[in-house]
């Protein structure tokens, strides 16, 4: 049975803050951690570079770390590529693929800047970015996307939740509607990776992309690229350890994934996610799905009631809270409860600016639950908002 005080221990952090900004970047447990040290004391080499015990040792605790984030997504190794955030997988689909003028990019006007801002620009290839209305709760209408499909539609991009109203899309639905219509489909799994059970065998995206240092509990600057046909993209960086040989201006790539991962990478960071990996497995995703919801919403109600703070997003949410104290800047409310109760929340316009600017709002506060967050902390937070709100009235 999963027990939330029997993990806490593994995140000492917690005994000095009321951690509630794990929409950001979540905290790293300590087997994490000593996993990532384990490679720094004991066999540091290159990754695939060379025959001495350290490189070889090195190479097999990489592999296996892809190995074990391929379990977990029920994808094939091949098939996963490391990178160092959701952002550069995102940007991997958009610059790899072949574009012609007139193609068309499916996506939201609720994006994060990750999923937005590298199909805005590739209108410089005459690609043309359609944008799908959420309403005003964060929610998008699977039907809204299908309407939106032409001949020219290449791909549709979309968060599978939100970073700014916990709300979650019917991701099944919008995949079986690019299917229908042969067009490719690109998951932002940013907010749900870890927190929602995802298999790359039930749901089959052509992409999903995804960070290692959020509901994955990794360390930060990784990410992960899981493509259903790797063949189909080009990689978007050239050098050593992606090559089979070069002669003069010619050159042989090596098979997926190594083509796509060039140069020296983030090898103790991608130990750390295999690590993380497997110990979300112990949580159970399915259990923190519902652990992290229960908060969410309790949250979320009890912040409804406060007079003068008003909660955005809808009520079957996960793991996320935006909410704003009437005549006070989201920055303001941060801080005070930060300072007054060592509450760490997220302000501002959470990289979604335009999600923001269609409701007219000048940013929000961000309460964001993990695994390792109370019911407790939940009414410490809401207590402290109250004590903020009812000093305006």
């Amino acid at each position: 049975m999963y027990d939330v005080y029997a993990i806490r221990p593994d995140f000492p952090v917690l005994e000095q803050v009321v951690y509630l900004d794990n929409a950001s970047t979540s905290q790293t447990p300590r087997p994490v951690v000593e996993a990532m040290n384990e490679y720094f004391f004991e066999y540091a080499g290159n990754y695939g570079r060379g025959a001495h015990r350290l490189a070889q040792a090195t190479t097999e605790h990489y592999e296996n770390a892809r190995e074990s984030v391929a379990s977990f997504f029920e994808a094939d190794p091949r098939n996963v590529i490391f990178t160092k955030n959701t952002t550069e997988s995102i940007n991997i689909v958009a610059h790899g693929r072949e574009w012609a003028p007139g193609d068309r990019v499916i996506t939201s006007a609720i994006e994060h800047h990750s999923n937005y801002l590298p199909w805005v620009g590739l209108s410089s290839y005459g690609v043309v970015l359609d944008l799908v209305d959420a309403n005003h709760e964060g929610i998008i209408d699977p039907n809204a996307v299908e309407e939106k499909i032409t001949d020219s539609t290449k791909l549709i991009a979309l968060s599978h939740v939100s970073n700014v109203f916990g709300s979650v899309l019917d991701i099944d639905q919008v995949i079986k509607i690019g299917r229908k219509h042969g067009v490719s489909v690109l998951v932002d799994a940013a907010q749900s990776a870890g927190e929602i059970p995802l298999s790359m065998k039930k749901l089959a995206p052509d992409y999903l992309a995804l960070p290692g240092h959020k509901g994955l509990l990794g360390p930060q600057g990784t990410g992960v690229l899981i493509i259903h046909d790797p063949e189909e993209l080009r990689p978007t960086i050239l050098g050593g350890g992606a090559v089979e040989w070069v002669r003069g201006c010619d050159y042989e790539l090596l098979d997926p994934p190594a083509r796509f991962e060039a140069g020296t990478p983030n090898i103790p960071g991608v130990i750390g996610v295999g690590r993380a990996v497997e110990y979300v497995k112990t949580l159970g995703v399915t259990n923190v799905e519902k652990h992290v919801t229960m908060l969410a919403r309790l949250a979320a109600k009890q912040l409804a009631e406060i007079e003068n703070v008003t909660v955005y997003g809808p009520e079957n949410r996960i793991g996320v809270v935006s909410f704003n104290v009437a005549d006070l800047h989201p920055h303001d409310v941060s801080m005070m409860l930060d300072e007054t109760n060592k509450i760490c929340t997220r302000s501002g316009y959470h990289c979604a600016m335009p999600a923001l600017l269609s409701l007219g709002l000048d940013g929000t506060v961000r309460a964001s639950f993990g695994p390792y967050n109370t019911i407790e902390e939940v009414n410490l937070l809401t207590g402290a908002v109250g004590l903020i709100a009812t000093s305006l009235v």
